[in-house]
């Protein structure tokens, strides 16, 4: 009777300590922060380019890839493909895109649906420093099997409306998956994207193996980047409308 006392004793003890600590949403943004290199580190990145190669349909199409980001909020994707390529850029204002391979090989502008999911791509700081950072609701919601792995999972409401799900990794508080639920052309879809094979490049951690695609349809496309380079030189307008098709 003594040793099951003790042994309960044992365990509240424990329940009340694990309690005590309980990580908050700010905790774990910290953390997240710090596990990435530090706010130092990641405020010294004005720009990020990496480069490899997309795998799409279940492995029926590799394509090279080049993303580009640059504060505060542009981003450019360069797709190529037996000498086509396709084009999409955002420059904080604007998106546009040149889509060979939807038979558009003129710049066109993007759809507002179109733009503000390609622009939440853009943080260079991931999901949660810019959500902390933009004042946007950020609440913890415990932990949740992702892949064998009891992620801390985290919701946030951006000021925009849109709404995020954060995974992260409970050992080394990285991002292991993002659910972004979004309304585009009156439907409504949540897209799943899963971060992994970190390197650190600049002083900061980036994923360089990345799956994306909208839940429950079909294989995600897979991102898997050889090389990143921090604060590469980037032309003044290589994110903005292309000067030509403007006239």
């Amino acid at each position: 009777m003594q040793m099951i006392q003790r042994a309960a004793l044992g365990l509240a003890l424990l329940l009340a300590a694990t309690a005590a600590h309980a990580l908050t949403a700010m905790e774990l943004v910290a953390k997240n922060i710090e596990a990435k290199g530090g706010a130092a580190a990641l405020q010294a990145v004005k720009s990020v380019q990496r480069e490899g190669r997309l795998i799409v349909n279940g492995g029926q199409f590799v394509l090279e890839l080049r993303e580009t980001k640059q504060r505060p909020d542009s981003i450019r994707t360069d797709i190529s493909m037996q000498g086509l390529s396709q084009v999409q850029a955002y420059d904080g204002k604007e998106g546009w895109r040149i889509d060979p391979f939807g038979g558009r090989k003129d710049p066109e502008r993007m759809p507002a649906d179109d733009v503000k999911e390609y622009a939440e791509d853009a943080t260079i700081d991931g999901v949660l420093a810019d959500a902390a950072a933009a004042g946007s609701s950020i609440e913890y919601l415990g932990t949740e099997d992702i892949d064998g792995t009891p992620a801390h999972k985290l919701k946030v409401v951006r000021k925009d409306g849109g709404l995020q799900y954060v995974y992260l990794d409970p050992d080394y508080f990285l991002e292991i998956r993002v659910e972004s639920q979004r309304v585009v052309r009156g439907v409504k879809r949540t897209a799943v994207t899963d971060y992994g094979n970190y390197e650190k490049v600049g002083g900061v951690f980036w994923p360089l193996s990345i799956e994306s695609g909208i839940k429950g349809q079909g294989d995600p496309a897979k991102f898997e980047y050889q090389s990143a380079v921090v604060n590469p030189e980037i032309a003044a307008d290589y994110f903005s409308f292309p000067v030509a098709a403007k006239q």
